[in-house]
């Protein structure tokens, strides 16, 4: 039984809200993930047990060999070969030695390639599988979830968590299987031989074992430190490199440098703390097996050159026998002391194992229910109905967004919805895509509850072109066809002449194949937004959603995409978000919000007759600045990441 309800997380509460219940997170994910190859994993065990005997070979060998032939000291005998087999020349005996010896490095050497061989198909296999499951439980997240990470603290659980588990299987288990062998099978041989003298090399392990308990107890704490450690600095990294050009713009770097360095500094003491437990306790395990080959050869010369040193070491003991213990006990101290080594990498595996499982075992909020239905056949009439929403915030008490909202857009109909920055335009509609869920209250499409349908048929049914287009690393055309699978060329063309993006797509020398950079660094905002809109509209969805989607290109450029979207428009219900006031200025309703409320509705022509907040927005768009009260001058900008506007 492994530790219940364990918070993985360091001080600073990097992914605090994983937790880890039950079950210890490597032997969980080994249950999960090994199964489908587990014969390879016990193949690879066994060579391994197997090429490890093979080392115990050549010291007994050895031992025989000098007492048989070179000392003559005791009959020509090998423990599993019935004598009747074994030759009585000692020329051949020699040989036959010789062979022994050459014939268990040769077994080892095939045994060990085996082993290599099976856990490490065995160790990727895991590794891959852990990682995609990883991802998907990634994805499955809601965006909540992301609005509180960085990308490098994401990445460090499906790199670098993912990464620590497979080594721990390819070395660190397979160590660990070497040290139980190696020293299990000496100290059975010992014993077996001469345990009176076999005592003496074997007794100091009941004190490794408690040294090394008490190292892993404190040892495991800190590696979960180090762990959140290097997501933070991941993200510091991520940060700064992605945003290089405004650091440079404003000469920014010394101060990027020391948000580095204190952020490598805190990574610095965290490791440094586990490593001042580490180097501690490899010297204690090799002060503790020094002990017994001191005292296995104090005792075991003294009885070969001057017989028994004290009454409880009865019988003799021969040269050959005294070589095969030191030689055990020699070699006792390596395995024992790589034992630190094996528990340190476990608990490094352990923590990072812990955020895996957590993030596995985590159940999303946002998740189809058991009796959700697929949304067939969209006429496209949306209503929300008395609708509460709160970003979570770091003292739980919430940050309202959205205050009783309510509202319908028939089918077929072109909703504008305008406001200050921070008013709750994009949550609003973020909320019909289910990428968060309200607080209370409802959204419906064509009267079935957002919640009761399936995600993907509800999300399949909506075009989103968000103000801050994203673009994968890829060609332009590979961008493009991402809203279906497998499009015709044709196709892709015909949505980017809707977008308006084809005459400057054909301007590049590779056109469609033209690479885009990461996040389309490459193009510009304009161009950018314009391969959105494109990839939206090769989607043919029912419902059209445009978060400020034209807001990075020229007058001119938004008029030609307009008249270019009236068509796809003109028959499905869509929501236009816009800052310029005569993008929506057509719309069949205007919804104006104001700090989460919807003050006003109505044509553009009604709300200017009412002489209200619209009114006064549209006195700011066209340049009549005089009229602007000063309330609305002075009025906050609202939180721009919530809104994302």
């Amino acid at each position: 039984m492994g530790r219940r309800g364990k918070t993985v997380a360091d001080s600073d509460g990097v992914f605090s809200d994983i937790r880890v219940e039950d079950e210890r997170a490597v032997l969980r994910m080994f249950r999960q993930f090994g199964r489908k190859r587990l014969a390879y994993f016990v193949l690879g065990g066994l060579a391994t047990i197997f090429a490890r005997a093979m080392e115990l070979v050549p010291a007994y060998i050895l031992a025989v060999a000098i007492d048989s032939l070179f000392f003559d000291e005791q009959t020509f005998a090998i423990v599993g070969i019935p004598s009747a087999w074994l030759p009585t020349d000692p020329g051949q005996q020699l040989l036959l030695i010789a062979a022994l010896l050459g014939g268990a490095h040769v077994a080892g050497a095939v045994l060990s390639l085996v082993n290599s061989w099976a856990w490490n198909l065995f160790s990727q296999h895991f590794q891959h599988e852990l990682r995609v499951a990883a991802y998907e439980a990634m994805q499955r997240r809601h965006m909540g979830f992301f609005d509180n990470k960085q990308t490098g603290e994401i990445m460090s659980i499906l790199n670098n968590d993912v990464n620590q588990l497979e080594q721990f299987l390819t070395h660190t288990l397979n160590r660990a299987i070497r040290i139980v062998v190696r020293t299990g099978g000496m100290a059975a041989v010992m014993l077996i031989v001469n345990w009176r003298l076999g005592i003496l090399p074997t007794i100091v392990i009941p004190a490794i074992a408690y040294v090394s308990y008490k190292f892993v107890v404190l040892i495991h704490p800190k590696y979960q430190d180090v762990r959140a450690a290097v997501g933070s600095l991941n993200s510091r990294l991520e940060n700064s490199i992605g945003g290089i050009q405004v650091v440079k713009s404003f000469t920014n770097e010394p101060f990027e440098s020391d948000r580095v360095e204190a952020s490598s500094e805190n990574y610095l003491r965290k490791q440094w703390a586990a490593i001042r437990i580490r180097i501690a306790f490899r010297p204690t395990i090799k002060v503790l097996t020094a002990i017994g080959y001191v005292a296995t050869f104090v005792v075991g010369g003294w009885w070969v050159m001057f017989g028994s040193p004290h009454p409880f070491f009865q019988g003799t003991l021969t040269a050959g026998t005294l070589v095969m213990f030191l030689n055990y006990s020699r070699r006792f101290m390596n395995p024992l002391r790589d034992f630190g080594e094996v528990l340190n990498d476990y608990q490094y595996a352990e923590a990072a194992g812990e955020r895996i499982v957590g993030l596995l075992d985590s159940d999303p909020p946002i998740r189809d229910r058991e009796d959700a239905h697929d949304l067939t056949d969209v006429d496209g009439t949306v209503e929300y109905r008395d609708v509460w929403f709160s970003y979570e915030t770091e003292d739980d008490e919430g940050e309202t967004v959205l205050q009783d909202v309510s509202f319908t857009a028939d089918s077929g109909q072109m909703i504008g919805l305008v406001g200050s920055t921070g008013a709750g335009k994009s949550t609003l509609l973020k909320l019909l895509l289910r990428m968060y869920d309200v607080d209370t209250g409802s959204i419906t499409i064509d009267g079935h509850d957002v919640r009761d349908v399936s995600l993907q048929s509800l999300r399949d049914s909506i075009g989103y072109v968000s103000q801050e287009p994203y673009l994968f690393h890829g060609s332009i055309r590979e961008n493009i066809a991402y809203a279906t699978r497998n499009p015709s060329e044709r196709e892709i063309e015909k949505a980017a002449r809707t977008a308006g993006a084809h005459e400057f797509v054909e301007g590049f020398p590779d056109g469609y194949d033209t690479v885009v950079g990461e996040r389309g660094v490459k193009l510009s905002g304009g161009q950018r937004q314009r391969i959105s809109i494109a990839r939206t509209v090769l989607k043919d969805p029912d419902i059209i959603v445009l978060d400020e989607a034209t807001s990075h290109v020229d007058n001119e450029t938004e008029a030609i995409i307009q008249n270019n979207l009236h068509d796809l428009i003109a028959n499905r219900t869509s929501f236009i978000i816009a800052h310029r006031l005569s993008t929506v200025r057509d719309a069949d309703a205007i919804f104006v919000l104001d700090d989460g409320e919807l003050v006003e509705r109505g044509t553009h022509d009604e709300l200017l007759e009412r002489g209200g907040l619209y009114s006064t927005l549209w006195e700011v768009h066209v340049g009549e600045l005089e009229g602007v009260p000063d309330a609305l001058a002075d009025r906050p900008t609202g939180s721009v990441a919530k809104e994302n506007e």
